[in-house]
């Protein structure tokens, strides 16, 4: 297909290099005119088993950094590592007989390794969260201690915070929470938005109605698909084509300054990559 002649950043895409597609799907992306990938690791019980310690997060995080690695040398720009704990962690440890407390702090030392991997450079952001289904008082206020450690690791080592949550669209709170533990506002992400989130910046399902919705308030946003490279469900949640394929009809709608932000503007504002720069050097290499 033609070039899109602009940087498309799909935020939040999942690459399964034990039991999906892992690059053939970078290579579908880049196919379609995407150019750029933040790439999360999968939960740890979907790559190895769920995370008791240390061990099996870095287990975790280095088979994502390696496929991150060969996205990479697929891609027209760049792919980064985004690692971190998914907030259903909690579920599986209670249910294998941990105490919230003790499931928290199990959660807290993963991002202490990931916040490590940023630290010394093959990372580029946390993630984080709680869970988007109901839980009881002590599984969520464990949840959010997690949450708010993950906050106070970025703080620390200057990187973003992408959350897993539940729907919504006012996090005011979050991002409240995420300042009282020194870490920026714009450097809060919430992943699966819709286009209305207030409190952190947008990172907007790629579906239509909701992309149009990011358009017209005109704040900062960041576009994914959430993709999670799962044989049994192709395309779920949306396929790495999606996001290439909404930024071509943005163009062909007149909404040149709505890419814009969404792919330079945004990334260099809350991640402080450059696009356009990793693009061009790519394409010179």
């Amino acid at each position: 297909m033609d070039e899109l002649d602009t940087p498309v950043l799909d935020n939040h895409l999942h690459l399964d290099p034990v039991n999906g597609r892992g690059v053939e799907a970078v290579e579908e992306f880049a196919d379609h005119g995407g150019t750029h990938l933040n790439v999360l690791n999968k939960p740890s019980w979907n790559l190895v088993e769920a995370a008791t310690d240390e061990s099996i997060f870095r287990e975790c995080f280095d088979l994502t950094v390696d496929v991150t690695e060969a996205a990479d040398e697929v891609l027209p720009g760049r792919a980064w590592p985004v690692l971190g704990v998914h907030p259903a962690l909690i579920s599986q440890l209670v249910d294998d007989g941990y105490t919230p407390a003790e499931a928290r702090d199990i959660m807290q030392a993963g991002l202490d390794v990931a916040a490590e991997y940023v630290a010394d450079g093959p990372a580029l952001a946390i993630k984080s969260g709680r869970p988007h289904y109901e839980v009881d008082d002590a599984v969520w206020e464990a949840s959010n201690a997690v949450m708010r450690h993950a906050f106070d690791l970025a703080g620390e080592v200057g990187c973003v915070v992408q959350l897993h949550t539940e729907g919504g669209e006012d996090f005011t709170e979050i991002a409240e929470w995420a300042e009282s533990e020194g870490l920026p506002r714009e450097q809060v992400v919430k992943h699966y938005s819709n286009g209305r989130v207030r409190g952190p910046v947008k990172s907007v399902i790629a579906n239509t109605e909701d992309i149009e919705d990011a358009v017209e308030t005109g704040e900062p946003f960041l576009m994914e698909t959430d993709y999670i490279d799962d044989p049994d469900r192709p395309g779920a949640v949306l396929g790495p084509k999606t996001v290439p394929r909404r930024v071509r009809w943005l163009l062909e709608e007149g909404h040149d300054e709505a890419v814009r932000r969404a792919h330079v503007e945004t990334p260099a504002r809350v991640y402080g990559i450059d696009t356009e720069a990793t693009l061009d050097a790519s394409s010179n290499n």
